[in-house]
């Protein structure tokens, strides 16, 4: 996974990690955002009408093994599971194509993203650090959301507490370009459905949870079965942005299964692991490309600045 050619983009990732350090503090060894997580391993197998959407290796396969990681949003590896902040969950998926070679997808449960590249981003992180209780009012985080109506559509959107990460939905954030045997193209968004289907806490209810339910949860349920979720992916019609993650798709477009995901195990050196594995949002596989979206370059570079940073703790 190389960095980036644009000097610009691996600067402003530096800048994010700091600020994201800023907010969080540091935590050696950790993610700069989505510490806390548990990785659990699989199977994927591809939907039969799969490949009439892209050639991916993937789903030319009758099956791929797969690692997953579930995780709490902020950059603190102790927060508690029923810490608001802790919403959206996050999943990334790696389909182990062979040693050393595979494609990802990462998600979380929020559908869509806060800022339509970096530079907002920042601008986000920054009026959120400097917008404590002592900060007069209006506060920097009330002055941006009230000029970025996304951003505040984003921070207003229910995050409710799922009863697990098996019982939740999950979003993939920016668009991406599948391309079948035959040539033909289509833009897709990936969303991840829960077999057992969502199922969510009263705000009263998760505030009594314990500070490691989920993480320990669903441990015990995939040590009892099968934990499994439905990837389907969502088609742009012809005029949709996709290349803007802060836009949403109308629910009208049609939703075609991409496959299933089968976990079996959690992944006994959980922490090892984690410190280890750095999720890719480019995809980097024939069928499937990267759209123009100015996150992917942006945050594929995060990902491994601060993923060396973790191996290095």
């Amino acid at each position: 996974m190389p960095l980036p050619q644009d000097e610009r983009i691996v600067a402003l990732a530096n800048d994010l990690l700091q600020q994201f350090d800023q907010i969080f503090g540091l935590h050696p060894g950790f993610r700069a955002a989505h510490a806390k997580g548990q990785m659990l391993t699989g199977v994927f197998h591809p939907a039969p009408d799969a490949q009439k959407l892209t050639s991916a290796p993937h789903i030319v396969r009758a099956s791929t093994p797969v690692t997953v990681r579930f995780s709490n949003s902020t950059g603190l590896p102790e927060l508690p599971d029923s810490a608001p902040e802790a919403n959206p969950r996050g999943l990334g998926v790696r389909f182990n194509l062979a040693e050393h070679v595979h494609t990802d997808i990462v998600s979380h449960t929020t559908d869509g993203f806060p800022t339509r590249d970096g530079y907002e981003f920042m601008e986000f992180l920054k009026a959120v650090a400097t917008s404590g209780p002592d900060a007069p009012s209006p506060k920097p985080i009330e002055q941006f959301l009230g000029a970025h109506p996304a951003a505040l559509a984003f921070v207003q959107a229910p995050k409710p507490f799922p009863t697990s990460f098996a019982r939740d939905t999950y979003f993939g954030v920016t668009a991406f370009e599948f391309t079948n045997a035959a040539g033909e193209k289509r833009f897709v968004r990936y969303r991840i459905v829960p077999a057992a289907g969502n199922d969510y806490f009263s705000d009263a209810a998760a505030t009594a949870l314990p500070a490691n339910y989920h993480f320990n949860e669903i441990v015990e349920r995939v040590g009892k079965g099968a934990v499994r979720f439905t990837i389907l992916v969502q088609i742009a019609a012809p005029g949709d942005v996709v290349d803007d993650a802060t836009i949403h798709w109308p629910e009208d477009r049609e939703l075609v299964e991409f496959g299933t995901l089968e976990l079996t195990e959690a992944v006994p050196d959980n922490l090892a692991q984690q410190k280890r594995i750095i999720f890719d949002p480019i995809p980097r596989v024939t069928g499937i490309e990267p759209s123009a979206d100015p996150l992917l370059e942006l945050r594929a570079a995060i990902y491994l600045l601060s993923g060396r940073r973790r191996r290095s703790a």
